[in-house]
């Protein structure tokens, strides 16, 4: 099979395992109404939590994550062996986080990515993706927000990829990443400056 062609299956197989929403799955799972009729009307994690529910929103984090670092680690695996390198992983990381957040069996509509981005954060290397998730959970321990700790995180992954590798191939997708979580988290930064914002197991304020 020519290259080209095996690039393009991967991606679009990446993307495709990107789309299975593990949001709805719990929620199926567990009994619950659709996180896309609650609250945020996000599928992710912190949408399910709004439930109630404790079990399905760690099942749907775990599952967002396990995505995500799946297809980059398949990638690692069999990418060199076909000659595809560093520049074949960040198009798989950037496929898959595409599928959270176009997902083709929810019409398109998506979550914002965070558990998804951890996921393939973590799998690219192991430092970049720990350094991230720490910011994450110190700012969310501090504050309660998890849409405001998603954006410090968001905004500090490039740096700390670009400290641990200086100038290299997989500094644009996680760049890429980074900024499409901002740009997703921009409704919650205009509510939390509104002072709106709900906070890690609250309600979502009108």
């Amino acid at each position: 099979m020519p290259t080209y062609l095996m690039t393009v299956l991967a991606l679009l197989a990446a993307y495709l395992l990107g789309s299975i929403s593990f949001a709805v799955l719990s929620s199926r799972l567990f009994g619950l109404a659709d996180p896309r009729t609650y609250g945020s009307g996000n599928p992710g994690a912190t949408n399910v939590l709004r439930s109630g529910s404790k079990l399905a929103a760690v099942f749907t984090l775990l599952g967002d994550a396990l995505k995500g670092a799946l297809a980059v680690f398949l990638a690692q695996q069999f990418g060199p062996q076909y000659g595809l390198g560093p520049s074949f992983v960040g198009l798989i990381a950037l496929s898959v986080f595409a599928g959270h957040l176009y997902p083709v069996f929810l019409k398109f509509k998506g979550g914002k990515g965070v558990a998804t981005a951890a996921g393939v954060l973590l799998a690219i290397d192991p430092w970049l993706g720990a350094a991230t998730l720490a910011t994450w959970l110190f700012v969310a321990y501090a504050t309660r927000y998890s849409s405001l700790a998603a954006l410090m995180a968001a905004a500090a992954a490039p740096l700390y990829a670009f400290l641990l590798w200086g100038s290299h191939a997989m500094v644009p997708p996680v760049a890429v990443i980074a900024l499409t979580l901002i740009v997703k988290h921009w409704g919650n930064l205009q509510r939390l400056m509104a002072g709106t914002e709900p906070k890690i197991g609250g309600k979502k304020k009108a």
